[in-house]
Parts: C-alpha cells; sequence; structure tokens
C-alpha cells in the first residue's frame, strides 16, 4: 500500500519545489501532492476535505510561515474530528532549537522533526519509514 495524498505546509517557494521533485523521483510514493503556503490557507482546504478521499495520509509542516505558523496549524487541525487516526505530520523545519523540538514531542500526531535542508538520504529514509506506518496501518 502507497500513500495517496502527501500535503506541503510551506512558505518557501524552492523548498517546495526541492521537495515535489524528491517525491516526484521516488516513483509512485504517492498519488497527489497538494501545497499550501501558510496554515491557515492550508486548515480552510482540510476541513472541507475531512471525510473525502483526497485528505491527505501525510503532511509536511513548516513551522516559519505567515498569517497561520506550523504550531497554530497544529493546535488547530488536532482538534478536527478522527484526524488524528489518519493522518501523520513531518515537521521540517530550519529551526533547530532544542525547544522546537521538545515541542513537537507534545503531539501525538507529529511522527517527526526533521531540520532543513531535506537531503535525498534523509527524504528517502523518511519515505521507508512513512511507506512502513502506511502498511502497518492498513493490515
Amino acid at each position: 500500500m502507497k500513500v495517496d495524498t502527501v500535503c506541503i505546509i510551506d512558505d518557501d517557494p524552492i523548498f517546495v519545489y526541492g521537495t515535489k521533485v524528491l517525491l516526484n523521483n521516488n516513483g509512485n510514493f504517492c498519488s497527489n501532492i497538494l501545497v499550501y503556503e501558510n496554515g491557515r490557507e492550508a486548515l480552510d482546504v482540510l476541513e472541507t476535505m475531512l471525510n473525502t478521499n483526497e485528505f491527505p495520509d501525510v503532511i509536511f509542516l513548516d513551522l516559519n510561515m505567515p498569517v497561520m505558523n506550523g504550531w497554530q496549524f497544529l493546535e488547530k487541525f488536532c482538534k478536527l474530528p478522527r484526524v488524528e487516526f489518519n493522518t501523520r505530520i513531518y515537521i521540517l523545519s530550519s529551526s533547530v532549537d532544542p525547544a522546537d523540538i521538545q515541542k513537537a514531542k507534545n503531539y501525538k500526531i507529529v511522527k517527526d522533526f526533521i531540520s532543513k535542508p531535506l537531503t535525498a538520504d534523509v527524504f528517502s529514509d523518511l519515505l521507508s519509514v512513512v511507506e512502513k506506518e502506511v502498511d502497518f496501518k492498513n493490515v
């Protein structure tokens, strides 16, 4: 079983482009890629998708964004019904602040905190973990 939909929430167009290239270069990892520039934009759309097959299996979330940052997004997102059972969030941030890493551990929906830049090797390892989690979930 592969991931159907991946969502990238990040305001850096270069990072988004690079992540899309990495996703597309990893064969059939996912069918759909959604991209939002801030947490508010993502939340507005994701709320309308809650009961659809298009809701993302994986979200790559930046912390530092305008309008609604990653932490604000997480607070609101975790209050959506049934979300924590169906979606895995990976924080991808340029922050190396130990307080941010510790804070991320307080959210059971956050599976990992990965420091940018995202290299092909790190991304490949991450995709392997995600694929195993999705396979396990669907057994």
